[in-house]
Parts: C-alpha cells; structure tokens; sequence
C-alpha cells in the first residue's frame, strides 16, 4: 500500500522522447537563422547597372557643357536661381579643398576599391543603389582626375550646375551625395549590406 502510494505520489517526469519533441517544437517555433539563400541573389547587377547610369549620365553632361557653354555667359534656368556655369574645379565636392587635388583623387579611388569588395557580400537592394550612386558618382570625378587637364592625378573637374547662394557642382557630385545620404539612412533603420536587419 505504501509503495502505491508513493507511485501515486511522484511527479509525472517527461521522458526523452516528450522532451526531445517538446525541443523539435521550440526550434520549430523559432526563427530559423537567415542564410544568403534565404536573402535571394546577390545584387551586383543592380549595383554595376545603377554606376554605369550615373558615370554615363555625368560624362554626358560634361561634354556637353564643355563644348557649348564653356567660355560663354551662363545660361539661366529659373533665373538667377539656378544657372547652368561652366567652372573648372580642382578640390572636392562644391570646390572645397582646391589645394589637395591628389589626395581626393587617391581617396575617390579607394572608395572605388571599397564599393567593389562590398559588392560580394551584397545583397540589400536599397543598398545597392546607394552603392551604385556613390560608386557612379566617384567614377565620373576621379575621370576628371585622370585625363583633364593640368596633368594625371591633378586634372580639374568640370562644374556646372550653379544653385545661387551655394556652390557649384554636377551630377557626380549630386550621385555622391545622394548616396550618402541614402546610406545613412538605411544604416539608421538597421539594414545592413547583405541584407539582414537589426536593433542595435
């Protein structure tokens, strides 16, 4: 009587087998970790194709303008608001910098290098295209840098986008600083360049 009792008495204990199911159940209920196949493709298509636009379109612009407005009045937009101006600049983005003409170009080129090694590990969209930008728009400076004159490394960039009360730019400038500013802002919502996504 005493020994049923104490079997009447004892815990239910769960064996290996409800266990081992109950932890099936677990990591069936839980996210499983994301792997690259899981994100999709690799977007270097779309980071290659987004540069070539913005390179293409910047290098057009500039022939354009140094065949036709260069050495003549600027030609009004809006007004005095903007103006299409030809400038020819040997510092950075908005001519800052005027006098360290070969460490921009050395540090265009690193960028360059940078976006290239980042595109096997890429796989955000958004990111993509804010790589794209930044990659089209440091190609079509650096351009400049290399084949204008005075001299290679030292070549001066063309201008010639004049928005009153700011500097003069063009659209490798404008590519630059939009992806910039786009990547700040994916960086600010935690999406990273392969495509996962966290709180931190």
């Amino acid at each position: 009587m005493a020994e049923a009792e104490r079997i009447i008495d004892t815990p239910d204990i769960p064996d290996a087998e409800g266990t081992e199911g109950k932890e099936t159940a677990d990591r069936a209920g839980s996210p499983a970790e994301e792997t690259p196949a899981a994100r999709g493709k690799r977007k270097i298509a779309v980071l290659f194709g987004v540069a070539a636009f913005a390179y293409l379109l910047d290098l057009i612009s500039k022939l354009l303008v140094v065949a036709k407005l260069e050495h003549h009045q600027p030609v009004e937009v809006i007004g005095d608001w903007l103006k299409f101006e030809v400038i020819r600049n040997s510092g950075a983005a908005f001519s800052f910098g005027e006098a360290f003409t070969v460490i921009f170009t050395a540090i265009a080129a690193t960028v360059i290098v940078v976006i290239a090694r980042l595109a096997r590990k890429l796989y955000s969209l958004p990111w993509a295209i804010a790589l794209g930008l930044l990659l089209g728009g440091a190609l079509g400076n650096l351009t400049d840098r290399l084949f204008r004159s005075p001299a290679v490394f030292e070549g001066a960039v063309v201008d010639f986008i004049s928005v009153e009360h700011f500097a003069v730019f063009n659209l490798a400038d404008s590519g630059i600083v939009c992806g910039g500013i786009l990547i700040v802002l994916l960086s600010f919502r935690g999406l990273d360049p392969d495509g996962t996504v966290h709180k931190d």
